[in-house]
């Protein structure tokens, strides 16, 4: 198995974002918190934009799976749309880039096979074009999909690994207040790739359940990275805030 997957087995992963108003947003915010991540165990991290993987790769060292999100018109595909985002993030330092692998509409009309296809011939034509500094420039390709049909076509595609970041977000997959933990083990069972266990892994104990399915490794956000969230969940639950 490639080492930069199996540096993956059995860990935490933590997912770095944050957005424009927010308090943290700035990539020198994310690589503090993705180092406070590394210092509590983390083995790796998940973060949004160029920017973001390249100033955490910088930071603290650990491997960097990258996300683009960005809007498309005509499209409601958010994570990774264009093959160009992929390649962009690559070269940022991403060990791993993460996409959307639904079957919807990609901007242009693109479908996922065509996408794929894309990323990798552009991958190719890097890896010669820097042959002679032995550097191999493909990344690994993780799916975020949100039912099982998604997974088995996913890994037929030939994508490196599933992330089950998608469950509940899409109107046609499972809408549950917690983790998709029937999913999870569904794909382990039927799927020879490692599959990611992520989505409302709110506690340590939710995170602990998700390897106990059989996940590879858990990708935990909202639950460590983003404290205005969390502190709005400990005011609305004692009926004050500041005024």
């Amino acid at each position: 198995m490639d080492e930069r997957l199996e540096a993956l087995r059995g860990g935490l992963i933590v997912s770095c974002q944050a957005y424009p108003g927010e308090a943290l947003y700035g990539s020198h915010h994310m690589a503090t918190m993705a180092q406070a991540a590394a210092d509590g165990g983390a083995i790796a991290i998940r973060t949004n934009s160029p920017q973001d993987v390249a100033a955490i790769r910088e930071g603290c060292g650990l491997p960097v799976i990258g996300i683009w999100k960005k809007s498309s018109p005509g499209s409601d595909v958010y994570i990774t749309p264009r093959a160009s985002d992929a390649l962009a993030l690559f070269s940022a330092g991403a060990d791993i880039v993460a996409l959307d692998a639904t079957p919807r509409v990609r901007p242009g009309g693109q479908s996922l096979e065509q996408m794929l296809e894309e990323i990798r011939r552009l991958q190719a034509i890097g890896s010669l074009s820097d042959s002679e500094s032995g550097q191999d420039k493909k990344g690994l390709l993780m799916a975020d999909i949100s039912t099982f049909e998604e997974g088995l076509a996913a890994e037929a595609l030939g994508f490196d690994l599933l992330s089950t970041t998608l469950s509940g977000y899409t109107p046609y997959s499972r809408q549950e207040a917690g983790p998709d933990l029937e999913l999870v083990e569904r794909l382990v069972n039927a799927c020879a790739i490692p599959v990611i266990a992520e989505g409302r892994y709110d506690t340590p104990e939710l995170a602990a359940s998700a390897l106990h399915c059989g996940a590879y490794a858990v990708v935990v956000g909202t639950a460590i990275t983003r404290p205005h969230t969390l502190t709005q969940r400990f005011a609305d639950a004692i009926g004050h805030k500041a005024k």
